[in-house]
């Protein structure tokens, strides 16, 4: 049997959409929020006995891969154009290699808009 689990993260940052139309052409931040999701069996044995994987180690790896690089900062400085769905990849490859059984990331630009990876379709 396979359990997936996730875990929520929450950082700020600015950015401008210097191809859109729109209004997200002008400088503008967002309050994003990152779901990660772990799918795996139970583990028999050791101090995770009975978890897919420990929270604590789940949200260290994240803090320090994505969190701590992206929060409070202007995304333009990291990618020239930062859409959402960008920005999603950017995560997914600063994860994979870092935690097994990664299953799933959704980035939330606001509370009605997503970018969303999953594993089956990398």
């Amino acid at each position: 049997m396979k359990i997936q689990v996730r875990h929520r993260f929450a950082f700020e940052a600015a950015h401008v959409l210097p191809h859109h139309l729109g209004k997200c052409s002008r400088l503008h931040g967002h309050s994003y929020r990152l779901e990660v999701a772990l799918e795996g069996p139970l583990r028999t044995q050791g101090p995770e006995q009975g978890m897919v994987e420990d929270f604590d180690f789940l949200g260290k790896i994240v803090h320090e891969a994505v969190i701590e690089r992206l929060d409070h900062t202007y995304l333009n400085d990291l990618f020239p154009n930062p859409t959402a769905e960008l920005i999603a990849a950017w995560i997914w490859e600063r994860l994979e290699n870092k935690l097994s059984g990664l299953s799933e990331i959704a980035l939330w630009e606001t509370e009605y808009a997503c970018a969303v990876i999953h594993a089956e379709h990398r």
